[in-house]
């Protein structure tokens, strides 16, 4: 019998397994995947992320593979700089900021599971079917061995959701559900190798998805050691509510977009050095994919069996949230469990009475974008573009700005800083 199973081999349901073993918790996991590749494109990790990941080891991978920028700069359509703020360590935290492939943090963290807890701990090309019985302290739990096209049961003493936005897992704890849901806003995203721009450490946002938005940041160490950069671009644009999203089947991060879809949208636009048409049409393969997310759930599991990650909580990519907080998730879940040992069930709910209400509140904080309403606001006072911000926001708008950075990253400095380590005390002392 498993102690704990993982389904979903993601950023957190990795982490996950990684935690619950620096606990010394049994832990497997299973993946439908046949096969975990390096996919997707570029993703942010705060610093409290960053912290978590560090303790578990991790700090010198990290190091040697993302890149931590110094500063978040908006500006406008034109490339007329609004507002900026130092990122990570300039900001006073003791832990960087950090941008990463996302298949490159991924396999990161799986080489890290296999290595620490063998080959057999991840096991891809198998399914989360459904629950079976619950009886005499264990969980019976269906799986689908997906190349044989069989089903097989096993038993575990707690299950944990962490299959992603279309989860197995939730759509049996919360039947009914229906798809996730969608704002209007088309998201395109990309990687092209390209020459330093921006000072080379820059995480860039301009415009805003009242109408098109563009975010910009390097993503690998290494193509800045060769003095190239590997940039990740995003592009956001907002369609009427009559528009459909013009992808047939769910949300998938991983489907094919089109240039001449994405390329109209941002014509003539340049911020600073970084010609944005150009690097749009240097990208050899272009993502598309609805920006959606889902209400947030009064409980998350019951009995044995919890959500972790876009599986309890999917939301708008506002404020780099997604996969930190997926890593907060796992760390908090490995802590209550190891304090509550041997009672999972009371682990579970208490893992969900630190997270649940969180990550709600981001969730909704995402949805309600206050930092592009001022950006919006900035297109509509100043259409053509200016030279002075203070010409074009008050003082008070500009405080806005950062006041809304802070919920919804929801973590300051002071805070991550003074609290003591997760990690301590996990055998129980």
């Amino acid at each position: 019998m498993t102690d704990v199973l993982v389904a979903g081999a993601g950023i957190g349901g990795l982490t996950a397994a990684l935690s619950l073993h620096a606990a010394g918790i049994d832990v497997r996991v299973v993946d439908a995947t046949d096969q975990l590749r390096p996919a997707g494109v570029g993703i942010n990790l705060l610093p409290h992320a960053v912290r978590e990941l560090t303790e578990l080891g991790l700090g010198d991978q990290l190091a040697a593979t993302a890149v931590a920028p110094d500063v978040m700069v908006h500006f406008d359509r034109h490339g007329n700089r609004v507002w900026a703020e130092p990122r990570g360590l300039a900001l006073g935290y003791r832990w960087p900021q950090y941008s990463i492939h996302r298949g490159a943090l991924q396999l990161l963290l799986l080489d890290a599971v296999r290595d620490r807890l063998g080959d057999h701990a991840v096991r891809t090309g198998t399914a989360f079917v459904r629950l079976a019985e619950h009886e005499g302290g264990a969980l019976r739990v269906i799986l689908r061995d997906m190349a044989r096209a069989r089903e097989y049961g096993v038993r575990v003493r707690a299950l944990v959701g962490a299959d992603g936005l279309h989860s197995a897992v939730r759509a049996v704890l919360h039947p009914g559900e229906g798809p996730p849901l969608w704002n209007g806003i088309r998201m395109w995203r990309g990687i092209a190798e390209w020459h330093p721009v921006l000072g080379g450490r820059t995480v860039a946002v301009a415009g805003s998805n009242a109408t098109a938005k563009l975010v910009v940041y390097p993503i690998s160490r290494r193509a800045l050691e060769r003095g190239r950069t590997l940039l990740n671009w995003v592009a956001e644009v907002r369609f009427p509510p009559t528009h459909h999203h013009g992808m047939a089947g769910p949300a998938d991060w991983n489907r094919s977009g089109r240039l001449s879809d994405v390329l109209p949208h941002y014509t003539g636009w340049r911020i600073g050095d970084l010609d944005v048409p150009a690097l749009l049409a240097a990208t050899r393969h272009i993502l598309e994919y609805p920006m959606v997310d889902r209400d947030p759930l009064a409980r998350w599991g019951r009995g044995p069996v919890t959500l972790l990650g876009d599986a309890a909580h999917p939301m708008y990519p506002v404020g780099s949230n997604g996969g930190s907080q997926a890593i907060l998730d796992a760390r908090v879940l490995a802590r209550c469990l190891a304090h509550t040992a041997p009672d999972r069930e009371a682990g579970l709910r208490a893992y969900e009475e630190v997270r649940r209400e969180t990550v709600n509140a981001i969730v909704l904080a995402n949805r309600d974008m206050p930092a592009d309403r001022i950006l919006q606001t900035v297109a509509e006072r100043a259409p053509e573009g200016f030279h002075r911000v203070e010409d074009v926001l008050t003082q008070e708008e500009l405080a806005e700005l950062d006041a809304a950075y802070r919920r919804t990253t929801g973590m300051d400095v002071a805070e991550l800083n003074g609290r003591g380590s997760w990690g301590v005390g996990w055998d129980g002392a």
